[in-house]
């Protein structure tokens, strides 16, 4: 066979066979029309020990090349000796470069001066901006002229996240989570993540929909809450105007949630709720004058636990606490998520896969949904923590609450 007129020397090391990286690394170099020779390959022979692996790659053309590339450096495959990553002055602001390194929520590391910095504050679809002799992750609209932007691929270390070795036990479950057993085995696994993430002084964030105030959810919450379990709150506005719709007429959508029947002139309660806070000034206010008693929202502000309230065309009203500007909204929520060791995403679609994207891969992640669409969303992040359970987000909270007794 002839030998491809492109040639690069390529190495990754970490858990490449339980991750099933080095699969998916052979596959990437077929799939660009390349071909591979391994060149060294070991396999670490403890759970802590790396499997390194030594490849060359060829490819038809630079432009194939540059391409199977992109693809490795995302696998953790990164060029050998190809010296420090190469940067560019940004001219103005909000505009990077046009070959700007966009980054991936892996652990990534870029070299400078011969030496590899950790790049800070690690999210997808970023640019890494290097100061000051440390590099940072930062988004395309914070970017200011002058700003020393990678460019290119060279100089630049990705670290997949391992897939643990029992997550298969713990893995998105499908239409089998509808069995009672494997339900309670992933809240007990979950509960037992919630202990590591207090125990490593790290937050826990919840991510949570309306929906859990459609399924009861709303006391096993408020528990979770008042037990410090929930470091921080992160809703639209429906999670907060139903749940105090709830509070204040036990309505959802004028749906009674005691016993699911239509409320004579129900329909209106929802706006009632949101009149309600407005009349108070905020939830806030709602509390400390007495209107509020009860539910998630009065939960936050008894016990100091920050919310975020992001709004969407949709909503009505909205409340007052609501941020209706969206990058002012995104910044609030990851704010809230910094430090975070474990979300909680709880029947909430849009916010739990915008979380998912603001986070690195190596925090936590179990997504809780009826539908199996949602957990498969979130999961596809490329990330080995990311964890989906379908089932109801009531029946789920309230098991949660059982297994920590409260």
């Amino acid at each position: 066979m002839s030998k491809l007129p492109i040639s690069e020397l390529v190495e990754a090391q970490g858990h490449l066979i339980d991750s099933h990286i080095m699969e998916r690394i052979f596959d990437a170099v077929v799939e660009f029309g390349g071909r591979f020779e391994v060149e060294d390959f070991s396999i670490g022979r403890t759970n802590g020990e790396p499997s390194k692996l030594r490849l060359r790659v060829e490819a038809p053309s630079g432009e194939q090349m540059e391409k199977m590339l992109s693809q490795l450096l995302g696998l953790g495959c990164s060029p050998v000796d190809a010296g420090d990553a190469d940067t560019r002055r940004a001219e103005c602001d909000r505009c990077a470069p046009e070959d700007f390194y966009s980054t991936t929520n892996q652990r990534t590391l870029v070299r400078r001066g011969g030496q590899w910095l950790e790049v800070q504050n690690q999210r997808m679809d970023a640019m890494i901006v290097v100061s000051g002799g440390a590099a940072y992750c930062r988004r395309l609209r914070d970017i200011k002229a002058g700003d020393d932007v990678v460019v290119g691929m060279k100089g630049i270390r990705v670290v997949p996240e391992a897939k643990e070795r029992d997550r298969q036990s713990f893995a998105f479950m499908s239409n089998e989570i509808s069995s009672e057993r494997k339900v309670e085995t992933a809240v007990a696994q979950t509960v037992a993540m919630m202990r590591q993430a207090r125990a490593e002084g790290k937050k826990i964030v919840a991510v949570a929909g309306p929906v859990v105030v459609h399924t009861g959810g709303v006391e096993a919450l408020s528990k979770l809450i008042r037990g410090g379990w929930v470091n921080a709150l992160l809703a639209g506005n429906a999670l907060a105007v139903h749940d105090i719709e709830s509070a204040l007429f036990g309505t959802s959508l004028g749906v009674r949630v005691a016993d699911g029947r239509q409320e004579e002139h129900g329909h209106r309660n929802h706006m009632r709720a949101i009149n309600a806070v407005f009349r108070a000034g905020s939830i806030a206010g709602a509390v400390e004058s007495g209107r509020l008693t009860r539910g998630v929202m009065y939960e936050c502000v008894k016990a100091n636990v920050p919310f975020v309230l992001a709004g969407s065309l949709r909503d009505d009203g909205p409340l007052p606490d609501c941020i209706t500007d969206m990058n002012e909204a995104q910044d609030a929520y990851a704010r809230q998520l910094e430090g975070a060791g474990l979300v909680l995403c709880l029947s909430s679609m849009l916010h739990s896969i915008a979380t998912g994207n603001m986070l690195p891969a190596w925090v936590k992640i179990v997504c809780v949904d009826i539908n199996p669409a949602v957990p498969t969303k979130v999961s596809d992040r490329g990330t080995g923590h990311a964890v989906g359970v379908v089932t109801d987000v009531g029946l789920f909270l309230n098991l949660i609450t059982r297994d920590l007794d409260l």
